[in-house]
């Protein structure tokens, strides 16, 4: 996850999803993560507080300052790198248990009230960013 000031992902040349301020998230799924863990994590996103108050300390939630959500699905996270020279994907889900999860993501994310705009699943994408503070975060659930 990063705090962005904004953000845009294309497919081509086609924009795809754009927001302003807000967060760019980029998920990754793998086998045993399921609709609860997807609710956790958008649950977490919209509440996470890393946007500044007025005196300048992280202490302000996505939800509280009305900040945009731009949902990337990103398989690659799960490359496993240890060995070789080539990435593993065998911890990556399959993309249609993927894709079923990252949808669940952003009806997590709108339902709690967030502006969402989205990659497009398995296409090969372009994701244009500009890092605010830079503040980028890891971000698992159990």
């Amino acid at each position: 996850m990063q705090r962005v000031t904004r953000a845009r992902v294309y497919v081509g040349d086609e924009v795809v999803g754009e927001i302003g301020r807000g967060l760019c998230l980029l998920v990754g799924v793998t086998h045993d993560d399921d609709e609860a863990a997807a609710a956790k994590l958008a649950e977490k996103v919209w509440r996470l507080r890393v946007f500044d108050d007025v005196h300048g300390v992280m202490n302000l939630a996505a939800a509280d300052v009305g900040a945009e959500v731009l949902v990337v699905s990103q398989f690659t996270l799960y490359g496993d790198t240890r060995k070789g020279r080539r990435p593993s994907w065998v911890a990556a889900a399959p993309p249609g248990h993927a894709e079923r999860l990252v949808d669940a993501v952003v009806a997590e994310l709108r339902r709690l009230g967030a502006t969402v705009a989205t990659g497009r699943f398995r296409a090969d994408m372009a994701v244009e960013l500009v890092n605010d503070g830079p503040v980028t975060l890891l971000l698992e659930v159990p």
